[in-house]
């Protein structure tokens, strides 16, 4: 199809018989996945059949496996309450249970912020972390941590949706207490949301602060997670949701009432928690018209109603400053109804093919680049290392080899010379890996100076600068040069990192010049640090400070549970990325060291076996077949591991099937 597609008509007809399963496209996700995961443990086993296993590295690697076989991809709905986020989370991502696998029913709404997901740890069950938890100092993260915490609600009848319904409708329960109560819960603006008294009184608020469910569905075994959120009359209530769960989600859906268009609480929402959290050009962002049935009347020709729902979607990308392409006029309800029926007809005026087609085309190839990259990032350097390793391994083998080989029409006085001549060579190189000694100390020490900028001791010390300055500056513009200067600190540490890795990449490097001049060993490449990861992920989180910080809600807020969402929502997330980035570089020093030392040491194998060969063949000159036969076994072997490390390289670069 060529050409602009200019209407919501055209874009429907040029998403037929395209893509449109979600369901399949996760599963092509995690099968590429698995089989990676699958490749590194091959990798892995192999370093440990060579000896080469080293306990600082084999635990970074069996650390990227477990995030590998933990990976989630997080879709969110988001909108005010009555606009269908759970119809059409049924719709979209439950339909085969043939009926409402969570509550949507009139008058019940959502009040805490709920994740749907599959942990086999956990089992079937519904786990709900208390609201009188928002008076610490701790993250949600972080009481994940701490499951005593939670109420826990198994599920024992996995196959009845009614029991589901009557658990999952505990996250609408509230209760009544006293304003100061609520207040020191820091649910002001929550309170003056719903309008509220500013003093006096009793007030309702949730129960819980956040809920989980744990259900066997197939999707959420193969690691979706969908998030399910409050309307604004409890949104505002949880800052690490607008600062921390929507920018992690891989897909946020917002949703509006094709009958109503934007209102203002519509306007609320997006422009204070949904800008903040994904930014306006940020991709995985989708606008979804809900309730589009609203329209069929029976008394309004489809092409009125096609008109009427070009001109709400045109407002509507208007009043949201998106691209028109990015709104989604759906009806949930019917969207159920036709899979539940198996009505194609019905299920393609419900719109919903449309939207799945762009979860699937959009959401899943980005996560998977994103996770692609960040293998590429950890793994493929220490296989390519490895493979150089091999490669030069087979070179000193060939050459071992040749020189025997030569060796075949030689007198003994002249393999006596010979083996004069290698023994002096042993000499001066011992004398060199002496020296090697010396620089590698040297080099430890500038790698101790460089994890130091990464440590926790040092972001902690950051941390605890900036919350005294903030504190101590209780004006709008002193906290955010808090934020800012906090920010600015740590991407100054990671600069630095990157800098002197560069200058210690450059000695070893120079080590390898040194020996392939000397000695005629392989000149290998020290593996690149490269922190683009870590700092991509700096800035992202420094963008939603900066949002947060500009935002009418922050200016609104009390400046004491500004801070406090600052450094809950955002700077955890700061000092978990810096203990990540320290096992990384800390890795790659490792794995680097090792590998010129592993060089330098097979160098030194090479050379007394060489004297031990030329002993051997003065002793007995009828031995050179048989060593000339093991060396050439020996550099089969390296052949074929060769090309093992090839196919494993191979493994690894290669994207998601389609």
């Amino acid at each position: 199809m060529s050409g602009k597609i200019e209407n919501l008509a055209d874009r429907r007809r040029a998403r037929e018989g395209g893509e449109t399963d979600f369901a399949g496209q996760v599963d092509r996700y995690r099968r590429w996945r698995d089989g990676l995961t699958e490749t590194i443990a091959e990798y892995q086993s192999w370093r440990e059949r060579q000896g080469l296993a080293e306990g600082a590295e084999d635990l970074r690697i069996y650390d990227l496996l477990e995030a590998l076989r933990a990976d989630k991809l997080v879709v969110a709905l988001v909108g005010e309450f009555s606009r269908g986020k759970t119809e059409l989370l049924n719709a979209i991502f439950f339909p085969e249970h043939q009926q409402r696998l969570l509550p949507s029913d009139v008058g019940r709404t959502t009040m805490c912020p709920t994740e749907l997901l599959w942990n086999e740890k956990d089992g079937a069950c519904l786990k709900l972390l208390p609201i009188e938890t928002r008076k610490t100092a701790l993250s949600i993260a972080e009481y994940k941590r701490t499951p005593i915490h939670w109420s826990t609600l198994h599920i024992l009848k996995q196959n009845s949706p009614e029991e589901i319904r009557e658990l999952f409708a505990e996250v609408t329960r509230t209760k009544t207490v006293n304003r100061r109560e609520a207040e020191e819960l820091g649910l002001g603006d929550y309170l003056r949301q719903l309008g509220e008294p500013a003093a006096g009184g009793s007030v309702e608020i949730p129960v819980w602060r956040h809920a989980v469910i744990s259900f066997p569905h197939p999707l959420l075994k193969q690691g979706l997670v969908v998030l399910d959120t409050p309307g604004l009359n409890a949104l505002g209530a949880e800052p690490e949701l607008t600062l921390n769960m929507l920018p992690g989600a891989h897909a946020v859906l917002f949703l509006l009432a094709a009958d109503t268009g934007v209102t203002r609480t519509d306007l609320d929402i997006w422009s204070n928690h949904v800008v903040t959290a994904r930014g306006r050009r940020q991709g995985g962002l989708l606008v979804v018209l809900n309730k589009i049935d609203a329209l069929w009347d029976g008394l309004t020709d489809d092409k009125a109603i096609a008109r009427s729902l070009q001109r709400q979607a045109d407002e509507t990308a208007h009043a949201l400053q998106v691209p028109v392409s990015e709104i989604f006029p759906v009806s949930a309800q019917k969207g159920l109804l036709a899979k539940i029926r198996g009505d194609q007809a019905l299920l393609a005026r419900s719109g919903l093919p449309a939207l799945e087609a762009k979860l699937a085309e959009e959401i899943i190839p980005a996560k998977h680049e994103l996770v692609r990259r960040r293998i590429l990032n950890e793994i493929s350097g220490r296989v390519e290392s490895s493979r150089g390793l091999l490669g030069a391994k087979l070179d000193e083998i060939n050459k071992q080899h040749a020189e025997l080989k030569a060796l075949g029409g030689q007198n003994l006085d002249a393999i006596r010379r010979l083996t004069e001549t290698m023994r002096a060579e042993k000499q001066r190189y011992d004398k060199e890996v002496e020296g090697f000694q010396v620089t590698r100390n040297a080099l430890g020490g500038q790698a101790k100076t460089l994890l130091e900028h990464l440590s926790l001791a040092s972001i902690d010390q950051l941390i605890k600068k900036t919350r005294r300055d903030m504190r101590d500056s209780w004006t709008t513009a002193g906290l955010k040069n808090g934020m800012a200067t906090f920010f600015a600190g740590a991407v100054g540490r990671m600069d630095k990192v990157a800098a002197q890795g560069g200058e210690i990449r450059r000695s070893i490097g120079d080590i390898y010049a040194r020996l392939h001049q000397e000695y005629g060993m392989t000149a290998l490449r020290p593996t690149i640090l490269s922190l683009v990861p870590y700092l991509a992920e700096l800035k992202k989180l420094e963008t939603q400070a900066e949002q947060f910080r500009d935002s009418p809600l922050t200016v609104m807020t009390e400046q004491e549970f500004v801070i406090r969402k600052f450094f809950i929502a955002l700077v955890s997330q700061v000092r978990s990325l810096f203990d990540e980035c320290n096992a990384y570089v800390k890795g790659w020093f490792q794995d680097t060291m090792a590998a010129v030392s592993t060089q330098i040491e097979g160098h030194r194998q090479q050379i007394e076996a060489k004297l031990a060969d030329l002993r051997g063949l003065h002793e007995n000159l009828d031995s050179l077949g048989e060593r000339l036969a093991e060396l050439e076994a020996e550099r089969q072997r390296l052949s074929q591991q060769l090309a093992e490390m090839d196919q494993l390289l191979e493994r690894i670069h290669a994207p998601m099937t389609p």
